[in-house]
């Protein structure tokens, strides 16, 4: 009996942390220890050329997957015949993109993370890392920080930015300045931010999984067998908005009203909503009501014909119409709201809406084609179980979907303070 003892959960809990192991602890790095260098102290050049043109692996630089091929991401290849000109990039090499997007104002620098070694525009800058000088991984993301690009605007002349490119001489480009921390702090800051990508990139997958196990669901119960057939004019209540004409430009009775811009896929943008003037008796006729759902009703893109998104009062009334969208509305007594919904998204991500579309260049999906189609209404109760399940497999889809978005609002300030040392490297 004196071999057992009595220990607390919380006994338990420190000895299992005291067999993971943890990073030493290191004394914090003093102001000396920092320095702020140039470019050009840190990496070197890199001019080969593709001068035999063997080498067919034309990559582009994204700033959302960095250095990829170029045939993935624009679904041919876009690079000149005569590729010999072209800059071979090896693997760990880094590349430099002067293009600029509203998500890189100032470019992107993306590193060969393949096996294989790949060419590049010779518009692109071309260079690697010396020996010893910095980790690759840290200077990866130290030149898309932030404190980088800042000293690289620094050294841009006026009128450097045109057309989307960035205007930048090599000069400019290595005489920006990075920080460069000691090793240790080095190692640290590309632990702490790997962690961080390493759990939103969890969060994608787990996000698309959902996705997709949402859409196969809620195919199953719109196309359920069993179920009786009725055509959609008997289901739900159609409506077509107003044509903008110049006359509805002005007016006493200036309305918001949604169009085809405002509606995605399952959600409404109302970050740029327009008005034009409805009368009393319009405003009645086309105005939205809570659990309506708006679908775009043509596009010269086929994946925009059809997207639905609901309306929940997200503004104050009166919100109208364009002519541009289809309004849907459930009937009372015959269904509800949420089954209009996703009988709707159901009809876009199976592309019914888009086959029952006429024109040949941009698709229309037209009132009376939308009322002759097929729906499988179930039972009120049935609709309301329904609503049920998807709804609540959307809100763990949306969750997901937020905790990635909130652990990118941290990553994007998280590596300033640490580069800046406002956050400190050990406790990160």
């Amino acid at each position: 009996m004196s071999d057992w003892q009595q220990i607390t959960f919380g006994d338990l809990q420190t000895r299992e942390r005291s067999k993971v192991a943890v990073p030493t602890q290191r004394p914090r790095a003093s102001m000396s220890d920092w320095q702020q260098v140039s470019l050009s102290e840190v990496v070197t050049r890199v001019t080969k050329k593709n001068v035999d043109g063997s080498n067919q692996n034309v990559l582009t630089v994204s700033a959302e997957h960095g250095l990829i091929a170029q045939e993935s991401f624009f679904t041919k290849k876009v690079a000149s015949k005569d590729t010999s000109g072209y800059y071979v990039v090896e693997p760990g090499q880094f590349v430099y993109n002067k293009s600029t997007s509203k998500s890189a104002a100032y470019g992107t620098v993306a590193r060969n993370l393949s096996d294989v070694p790949g060419i590049v525009s010779p518009l692109y800058f071309v260079f690697e890392a010396k020996d010893g000088a910095a980790l690759p991984e840290y200077l990866e993301l130290a030149l898309n920080s932030d404190q980088f690009f800042g000293s690289l605007a620094g050294m841009l002349r006026e009128g450097a930015r045109s057309h989307g490119l960035l205007n930048v001489r090599l000069k400019e480009f290595y005489a920006a300045t990075v920080p460069l921390p000691p090793l240790a702090a080095q190692k640290r800051i590309v632990e702490v931010i790997g962690a961080v990508d390493d759990q939103i990139t969890a969060l994608d997958v787990e996000a698309r999984a959902l996705a997709a196990v949402l859409r196969r669901r809620r195919a199953d119960l719109m196309t359920d067998n069993s179920v009786e057939v009725v055509r959609a004019g008997r289901a739900f209540d159609f409506s077509t908005g107003v044509r903008r004409t110049p006359d509805r430009a002005t007016g006493p009775y200036m309305t918001p009203y949604l169009r085809s811009a405002n509606v995605g896929y399952g959600a409404l943008d109302l970050s740029d909503v327009l008005e034009m003037n409805y009368d009393p008796a319009e405003r009645e006729k086309f105005g939205l009501r809570y659990g309506d759902v708006v679908v775009s009703e043509g596009s010269a893109s086929a994946n925009a014909v059809g997207m639905p998104a609901m309306w929940r009062d997200e503004l104050p009334a009166p919100v109208c119409t364009q002519m541009t969208l289809l309004r849907l509305r459930a009937l009372e007594g015959i269904c509800i709201p949420e089954f209009v919904f996703h009988w709707s998204m159901w009809a876009y991500e199976s592309r019914a809406f888009l086959d029952v579309a006429g024109g040949t260049n941009i698709k229309h999906i037209s009132a009376k084609r939308a009322k002759g189609m097929a729906v499988r209404l179930p039972s009120l109760d049935r609709q309301r179980e329904m609503s049920v399940e998807l709804g609540t497999m959307e809100a763990a889809l949306e969750a997901t979907r937020a905790e990635a978005a909130c652990l990118r609002g941290v990553r994007a300030r998280l590596l300033p303070g640490l580069l800046d040392r406002t956050i400190d490297i050990e406790s990160a």
